[in-house]
Parts: C-alpha cells; sequence; structure tokens
C-alpha cells in the first residue's frame, strides 16, 4: 500500500453537486412555505428568466459524487475510485477527498474548470462540515496551493487551454474529449443531476462522474502532448493501457462497458510520422531579396 501512495502523482477528480434545498428555502425564500424541491425549481425559473441559465452558484450545493482518478509521474491510470460508494455522504466525502490528498503526499490535481467550480465547492463543504484542509489553506505565497497560478498543486486543464480565462472554452470538457474521438457526455448531463438525485439514482449520478474522469485524463494526456511533457507514441500507450484496465474492470463497473461502447480513436493525421515538408519551417526557407 504504502508503495502505491509513493507512485501516485496526480489526482484526476470531478465532482457532482447538488443545490440545497432547505438553504434556498431559507435565503432566497425566507418568507414562503416551499418545500425545497419547490425553492429549488423556483430559485432555477428566476435565474432562467434573468440571466438565460439555470444554474444555482456553487454556494448552494453539496456534493454528491466525487470520482478521483490516481495517476503515476509517468502519467499512468491505476486507479479510479468513486468516494464513499455506494452511500454519497457529503460529509464524509469531503473529509476522504481532503484526508486522501494529504495521506498520497499531496499530489497534483488535475480537473477541466475546477477551479472555478468544483474545488471551491469542495472548500466550501470543508467549511460546512468542519473539516480542517489546512496544509491546502497553508499561507506560503506564490508556493500555496490554493495560488492562482500554481499548476503543481491544481492543474486546470481549461486554465491551460484558455491562456488562464483569456478567451471561452465554448462546448467544455464535452468538445475536448470529442476531438480525440472519446465519449463525452452520453446519456446523462450536467444539468439533469439535480432531479436524478431527487429520484434517487445517486448510482447513476456517481457513473456519470466516473465518465468526466475518464474523459479528463484523457484530455490531460493530449495537454502533456501540448506542453511538451509527452510525445504522440507515449501518450498512445497509456490510451491503450487504460483501454485495457477499462476492459478488465467492466464486469465490475458496468458503466465501463458503456464508455467503451462510445469509445473512439483519435484520428491521426501523420499516421507514418511527420512528413519532411511539414517540419520545415519558415526558418529554414532561405530568404529572398527583392530589387
Amino acid at each position: 500500500m504504502e508503495k502505491a501512495k509513493d507512485q501516485v502523482r496526480y489526482l484526476v477528480f470531478d465532482v457532482e453537486s447538488v443545490a440545497d434545498g432547505s438553504l434556498v428555502a431559507k435565503i432566497k425564500f425566507p418568507t414562503e412555505s416551499l418545500d425545497e424541491s419547490q425553492a429549488v425549481r423556483r430559485y432555477r425559473e428566476e435565474l432562467l428568466a434573468k440571466y438565460d441559465h439555470e444554474f444555482i452558484p456553487y454556494t448552494y450545493h453539496v456534493p454528491v459524487a466525487v470520482v478521483i482518478a490516481k495517476v503515476t509521474a509517468d502519467f499512468r491510470l491505476v486507479d479510479l475510485v468513486s468516494l464513499d460508494e455506494p452511500h454519497h455522504r457529503p460529509h464524509v466525502m469531503t473529509w476522504q477527498f481532503w484526508r486522501g490528498w494529504e495521506m498520497y503526499g499531496r499530489p497534483t490535481w488535475v480537473s477541466f474548470n475546477g477551479r472555478t467550480f468544483d474545488m471551491p465547492l469542495m472548500e466550501l463543504a470543508a467549511f460546512r462540515y468542519g473539516i480542517s484542509a489546512s496544509q491546502w489553506f497553508s499561507q506560503r505565497g506564490a508556493d500555496s496551493p490554493r495560488y492562482r497560478y500554481n499548476s503543481e498543486a491544481h492543474l486546470d486543464l481549461q486554465d491551460v487551454l484558455t491562456n488562464y480565462g483569456a478567451v471561452r472554452f465554448s462546448g467544455g470538457l464535452n468538445l475536448a474529449a470529442q476531438l480525440l474521438g472519446k465519449p463525452g457526455k452520453m446519456e446523462i448531463e450536467g444539468y439533469m443531476v439535480q432531479e436524478l438525485v431527487e429520484s434517487g439514482r445517486l448510482s447513476d449520478v456517481s457513473d456519470y462522474c466516473r465518465c468526466d474522469v475518464l474523459d479528463t485524463y484523457f484530455v490531460f494526456l493530449r495537454t502533456l502532448v501540448l506542453q511538451g511533457r509527452l510525445n504522440l507514441e507515449e501518450e498512445r500507450e497509456r490510451v491503450a493501457e487504460t483501454k485495457s484496465w477499462l476492459e478488465e474492470q467492466a464486469e465490475a463497473v458496468p458503466v465501463y462497458r458503456r464508455y467503451l461502447e462510445h469509445w473512439g480513436d483519435w484520428h491521426n493525421p501523420w499516421p507514418h510520422g511527420e512528413p519532411a515538408a511539414a517540419r520545415r519551417t519558415a526558418v529554414d526557407e532561405p530568404v529572398v531579396s527583392g530589387s
């Protein structure tokens, strides 16, 4: 076990959450006798009318599924877990999230848009449930794990692809994954989570979260190629290894079978390696001066 802990260098994660209806009722509609579902529905209707979206701010949310992939220093996926499954108790998942990060020696968190949603949600959950995250909140200036540009503590892949928000990444993780031939969104999408939880389908939400983490892992690998930390052949090997791992795990975790049914391979435009003409750049060309 200790050896396995030493091997884990990255934690690729995703969080699914729902609005706390009792909190929404108390804060937004204190003088009205609304039950939890009514309060959430009313607030979503107000947001849709005013802002053209119905997503309730994360400050009202509690986590209902937290999935983490454990990845080695050479970027191999070795395990993928849904915290506190099958119970998915918010306070237990929050405790496991922070204690697990410390137990594995504070690996790099890897997310897609986690800096603006998933991580603040888990920080606020620790606040709500009285859980210490002292190592995460340590104050060391630019070395602090929470420092905006500390990618050694938290690598948000959307930050990389948007130059820290300089542009908007329309399409999100779904688009990034499908560019690589991976499933992206299948039967479930984020806006459906509230209703799924209210109808008792927590296992479906956990499965959805597992698939998002797999998509994030594959986007992570391609981002490493972009940064020059992996080459395409090494990425291909990691993808093939992960596919084999999913096939082995599919009997125990049936959602992996559905993920594989939607699997696609990235179309490589350089099947025989980059041709010489493509490798040439303007600096290779002779300078021709005009007369």
